[in-house]
């Protein structure tokens, strides 16, 4: 295909997982909790413990669901099960920081397309995102905004109006994610052209992430987001 990107007016990212290295700030939260009380952390236990936790029948709207996680994982990872600690992890995800090529390829993308966030955290949260990311987004959509969270084919109907009303299309819509359980599978599904940023490209397991039912081929492929500008820049030149 030639200029495979140069269709696209607007690209709709995921936030938390694909810009934002939740994982690092998870486990990190986790650790400093870990070494006040002289514990090893594990940390693909611990990733692999909240990933359960966050598919719970009584989870949370996130991040403020940390704190119902942390009670939970506690007692399996040596940490004291006190509310205190889970309100002081669930406060920590404002200092979440980016992937270190977040910022840059953010830049980047948004000289030729509109860039919209979509993400599942509560806007508390996304205010923090936004402004380490460096405010590169033409609009933005939480749960706040939208009432429910990805894969829920809602969260993006909502996005899709909004940029019908400004007079795009679907077919001018690129969706780029990390998560094949709450973007990639969904936005094929609803006939979406995506692009899966695979942040745990060479590690075993599913990290923090939920797992999918079954791996969803993405019409793009890409290891780093740094890649995906890059690739962008050169088929659009």
């Amino acid at each position: 295909m030639r200029d495979p990107f140069a269709r696209f007016r607007y690209m709709t990212f995921d936030v938390v997982g694909t810009l934002i290295d939740f994982e690092q700030g998870l486990v990190s939260g986790l650790g400093e909790i870990a070494r006040e009380h002289g514990v090893d952390l594990n940390e693909e236990q611990a990733l692999a413990l909240y990933r359960a936790a966050r598919a719970e029948p009584d989870a949370l709207r996130f991040p403020d669901d940390l704190a119902r996680v942390y009670l939970r994982i506690a007692p399996e990872l040596g940490l004291p099960a006190s509310e205190s600690a889970g309100e002081r992890l669930r406060d920590g995800a404002a200092n979440w920081k980016p992937f270190a090529d977040s910022v840059e390829a953010l830049a980047v993308l948004g000289r030729s397309c509109r860039l919209i966030a979509m993400t599942n955290a509560q806007r508390w949260a996304f205010t923090h995102f936004d402004k380490a990311l460096g405010s590169p987004f033409h609009a933005s959509f939480t749960t706040d905004d939208t009432g429910t969270e990805k894969p829920d084919p809602a969260f993006f109907h909502k996005v899709l109006a909004f940029i019908e009303e400004e007079g795009g299309s679907p077919a001018d819509v690129l969706h780029v994610a990390q998560s094949q359980y709450h973007d990639i599978g969904v936005s094929r599904a609803l006939g979406l052209t995506n692009c899966w940023i695979e942040r745990r490209s060479g590690k075993s397991a599913h990290g923090g992430t939920i797992a999918a039912r079954e791996h969803t081929v993405p019409d793009f492929h890409f290891t780093s987001m740094a890649d995906f500008a890059r690739a962008v820049t050169k088929e659009t030149a």
